[in-house]
């Protein structure tokens, strides 16, 4: 089993960080919760954890944030983050652990789909509950490991196998020379945020899309049968499903709050803390 480094260049080797129209897709989504929660970004200071090549952040500076911070160790996607976005958003080569920014000092914090590819995702999470203000919001997309198709290689259970396992799967799929990214089960997950405040969010993006942005989660005719369906199960049969729910969208705060927005569908409700 290959020891586990810092991926220093991510963009180079993973496609989808370049892919423009899918970013911005997912920045429209991940704007719309926290503003549902939080109101608008007008006049904040936001953070994009893990910006690699910048779109989210591109459009969390659009979205009206004050000032708006790019953090990553991709630097072949910083590179192309400043070159493009560098007038409006500030890019910053720092480690997640070791964050470059004062106590309490950014209002909102956006962590999409980061922590499974760094080293110590429990180090990460303390230091942005540092920065973060005392009524600051963070954004957190979150991989399961229980979810049945593993995300990066499109293979079924690949993240349920211990790392050994996982290593001879993806390289015998030839995808891979081994198996990097580490998930956590809900439980781990809500173990790794237990500093937080954390409200969950994925029933109502699924149920709602529309009001998120997420209409590519369910595109044409199967996004309004599903919408229809997910706006109208009971919330215990949902429940049922969480802890094998591929994709966790969570909202977390440092102090005890609760969602500004209006009522939803299907509406989010408080991840009991471990």
């Amino acid at each position: 089993m290959k020891q586990r480094v810092a991926q220093l260049e991510y963009s180079e080797f993973q496609s989808a960080m370049l892919d423009e129209a899918k970013r911005r897709r997912k920045a429209a989504k991940i704007i719309a919760v926290i503003e549902h929660f939080n109101g608008s970004l007008g006049g904040l200071t936001v953070g994009d954890v893990g910006c690699s090549a910048g779109f989210i952040a591109d459009e969390l500076a659009a979205a009206g944030a004050k000032h708006t911070l790019g953090i990553d160790i991709d630097v072949p996607g910083l590179r192309k983050a400043a070159d493009r976005f560098g007038e409006r958003v500030a890019f910053v080569c720092g480690d997640g652990t070791a964050l470059p920014f004062p106590d309490g000092s950014i209002d909102v914090l956006v962590f999409n789909h980061i922590y499974e590819h760094v080293v110590d995702p429990d180090a990460v999470v303390a230091e942005m509950h540092r920065v973060l203000s005392d009524d600051g919001v963070l954004y957190l997309g979150l991989g399961n490991r229980l979810g049945v198709i593993e995300p990066h290689y499109k293979l079924p259970f690949l993240s349920y196998l211990p790392p050994a396992l996982a290593d001879r799967y993806v390289r015998a799929s030839g995808r891979a020379d081994h198996y990097y990214e580490r998930f956590r089960t809900r439980r781990g997950l809500r173990r790794m945020l237990r500093t937080f405040h954390v409200w969950d969010y994925t029933f109502p993006v699924l149920a709602t899309p529309a009001r998120f942005a997420g209409g590519e989660l369910f595109p044409g005719v199967l996004g309004k049968v599903a919408t229809a369906v997910l706006s109208r199960v009971p919330r215990g049969v949902l429940r049922l499903l969480l802890p094998v729910v591929p994709t966790y969208l969570w909202v977390a705060t440092k102090t005890a709050r609760a969602p500004a927005g209006v009522r939803l569908p299907q509406p989010p409700e408080r991840v009991r803390s471990l």
